[in-house]
């Protein structure tokens, strides 16, 4: 295979040349479209997520914590994690969500645990009585202790998840410090990958800097990583801030190192083999058609023709490498060219075994240059014999006749074995060119509320606080809301960013949403569109409503303004100033065929407003978080000082307070209230609710490799459960 440029992971593209000019020279109907697509500046524009600033990294947040080593490790330095087979922890791992933290943190914490469970054996549970446990709690800054260090706390082992630090990304960063795990710049080797600037870090930080022999850590034999998540930034406490602290031995990947997206590739091979991971916990199927036996899947023999795995040429290239490597990248065709009205083809996938009753199929299609052709997704069941051959027709997507690569994702809802196939379906007998599918992937996740694809990215050129909005889509409650995309910045200090921004728009559903919208969860990705779903590293930001201010129902009354295209009411836009720069736009498959694809969620999180529930401690017997943060001692929920525990007479467990099937724990005479062992769920007061798999988890190692995250991940079949005068 020789390819036309190199890997786009390894060598940074040029930044996206936006030109509105050269969109109308290249195609005046394109550019016309895109001057009737451009909106201006928001005249109610409602803040910013990350105040207008870009976002600090984990060093700059705890720059004033002197207790700990690494920027952002706990506990004592001489512990080893690595090498010290006691200190693993066994799964699944005990948590509690500490009510101290931020509503968008909890959210964002269980986003950064379905990654853990997508890509790799890593499993989390609610505390239910556990000697060791995570404790996830918001004091001064993002840390973590190292490993698992069996103490047994009544407060757990802390992670703290700060101001600043609620992202997925630095969740995912901390949370593999508990696992074992140091900063990549701490290895033995290191020097011989990047220079370290001894002058220019800050007196006092220098500790931050260390590094550590092969019988204290090991790279698990794998190579220097630049892209791992777990990697300093250039600028890490220094003291000039136009002078880097660390430098890469290979210039350019001085752009590369610190990047907080998501795993690197190394990352999760890093983690499989600490704990010796084979496979993952979710069911993942996927495919880019590059092999010979096309993954499996299978053509039917009673239909009209046959899907043909096809080379990439020039004007049909795939989209996997996009036509640019000899002899490789390939698709399946099913031509449509001179057949009759009607003619079909399908083409079928292996026999799967779900371990979740929700997955999302995500595939790339393309359809003739006629409009009308069809291309349909059906599943194909048990009958009850055992034969897997009950069909359901799922969705229909009917050709616009563009012959670009559109991506699609479809909610599929199997609890038992099944496949799923493709239709290709001839529109007319004059219908040209091929119906076209390529990078296929079926994750148990649920598929995003909102897709939004803009295509000719690089032909968009507008100036800074000028924006491309999106058409309104609608969240699994019923609530309206639309994007905004500023591809060169709102503010014009930050013209080398994407700006992202979200609001409400006025929709059927209104009258019986609830006013104003408070405790839902945005969360806006810009997908890395690479086709293994393993490798993926979105780019991924969230906000509560709740931090957003008031979100009212957009009415002709309130601040929105109305917009013809969509004959709706657009609220005020709350988001993020500085996304994502251009420089890492140019960076592993963000621009893929020159498509940027936005997915968005917008969900509730009223269920996490409570998940503590545990009983006060007595404070002679508690580790208190301010030993080592400097933060005041644990307080109740009506904010004064935790209440001592009294002794109940008899059983507090009897009868069992606990709904759901929850398991009642007497904890020094008080009842405490944890979901049974053996299911994926999380607690939320007083009952369990279910992430649910289908078999054991326990013990065993389920799926195939890891799932892909080009959404939002959300909690899956949350039962939220209603009580008088509250939430």
């Amino acid at each position: 295979m020789r390819c036309w440029r190199d890997e786009q992971s390894i060598v940074p593209l040029q930044p996206p040349d936006f030109n509105m000019g050269a969109a109308w020279r290249s195609s005046p109907l394109l550019g016309l479209l895109l001057l009737l697509t451009v909106h201006a500046a928001p005249q109610g524009y409602g803040g910013d997520a990350d105040k207008g600033e870009l976002r600090d990294d984990i060093p700059e947040i705890n720059r004033d914590l002197d207790h700990l080593f690494q920027g952002d490790i706990a506990g004592d330095p001489r512990r080893n994690a690595i090498l010290n087979d006691t200190m693993r922890w066994t799964f699944p791992i005990p948590y509690i969500l500490t009510d101290s933290l931020d509503l968008n943190a909890k959210g964002v914490i269980l986003q950064a645990m379905e990654a853990y469970r997508l890509k790799s054996c890593v499993d989390f549970k609610p505390y239910e009585g556990e000697a060791s446990y995570l404790s996830f709690t918001k004091l001064s800054g993002c840390w973590s202790f190292v490993g698992d260090l069996k103490e047994g706390h009544a407060q757990g082992q802390n992670v703290s998840i700060g101001a600043g630090c609620d992202t997925r990304a630095v969740v995912e960063h901390e949370l593999l410090h508990a696992l074992g795990f140091y900063h990549e710049q701490s290895r033995a080797d290191r020097d011989n990958y990047v220079h370290i600037a001894w002058d220019q870090i800050l007196e006092g930080k220098e500790h931050n800097f260390n590094k550590y022999e092969d019988d204290f850590i090991t790279d698990l034999n794998t190579a220097y990583d630049y892209e791992s998540i777990m990697h300093y930034r250039p600028f890490s406490f220094n003291k000039d801030p136009l002078v880097p602290t660390i430098t890469t031995a290979i210039p350019a990947f001085n752009a590369l190192i610190g990047q907080r997206l998501d795993f690197s590739a190394t990352d999760l091979t890093r983690l499989n083999r600490m704990y010796d991971c084979a496979q993952s916990l979710t069911l993942l199927d996927q495919c880019s058609f590059e092999l010979i036996n096309i993954c499996g899947m299978i053509q039917n023999q009673k239909d009209h023709a046959d899907w043909i795995q096809t080379l990439s040429t020039p004007g049909q290239p795939d989209h996997t490498l996009l036509g640019r490597c000899r002899d490789a990248g390939y698709f399946m065709g099913f031509d449509v060219a001179g057949g009759p009205a009607g003619a079909s083809a399908l083409l079928e996938s292996r026999v799967l075994h779900p371990r979740r009753d929700q997955q999302c199929l995500h595939f790339f299609y393309r359809t003739g240059l006629t409009p009308g052709d069809r291309l349909v997704v059906w599943v194909r069941t048990d009958d009850g014999t055992g034969a897997v051959r009950r069909v359901r027709k799922i969705h229909t997507i009917t050709g616009e006749g563009t012959g670009r690569w559109h991506l699609a994702h479809v909610t599929l809802r199997q609890t038992e074995k099944f496949r799923y196939f493709f239709q290709g379906v001839q529109g007319s007998a004059s219908s040209t060119g091929a119906i076209s599918l390529d990078d296929i992937t079926l994750s148990e996740t649920v598929c995003p509320s909102a897709v939004w694809q803009v295509s000719n990215f690089s032909l968009v050129g507008v100036a800074p606080g000028t924006a491309l909005t999106s058409r309104c889509y609608s969240s699994p409650e019923g609530y309206s809301f639309g994007l905004r995309l500023y591809p060169r910045g709102f503010d014009p200090s930050y013209r080398d960013h994407l700006a992202l921004t979200v609001h409400l728009c006025s929709g059927p559903d209104d009258a019986v949403m609830e006013w104003p919208a408070l405790h839902r969860q945005v969360t806006v990705t810009v997908l890395d569109q690479d086709a293994d779903a393993t490798r993926t590293m979105s780019s991924s930001r969230s906000f509560t409503t709740d931090a957003a201010g008031p979100w009212e129902r957009p009415t002709a009354t309130s601040s929105a303004t109305w917009d013809p295209s969509c004959s709706c009411y657009r609220g005020k836009d709350f988001g993020w100033p500085t996304f994502m720069s251009h420089d890492q736009l140019g960076r592993r498959s963000f621009l893929k065929n020159d498509d940027l694809i936005i997915t968005a969620d917008f969900n509730d999180l009223t269920h996490l407003l409570r998940t503590e529930e545990r009983p006060a401690a007595h404070t002679d017997d508690v580790t208190d978080p301010g030993d080592i943060t400097g933060a005041e001692p644990a307080r109740g929920q009506d904010g004064g000082r935790a209440r001592e525990r009294r002794a109940a007479s008899g059983d507090p467990c009897s009868p069992n307070p606990c709904l759901h099937q929850g398991v009642c724990v007497n904890t020094h005479g008080a009842a405490s209230c944890r979901c049974a062992s053996g299911r994926a769920t999380f607690y939320t007061g007083e009952t369990c609710h279910m992430m649910r798999y289908h078999g054991d988890v326990l013990g065993a190692v389920i799926g195939g490799v890891a799932g892909i995250v080009v959404m939002t991940t959300s909690i899956l079949a949350v039962l939220r459960r209603r009580r008088p005068g509250g939430h």
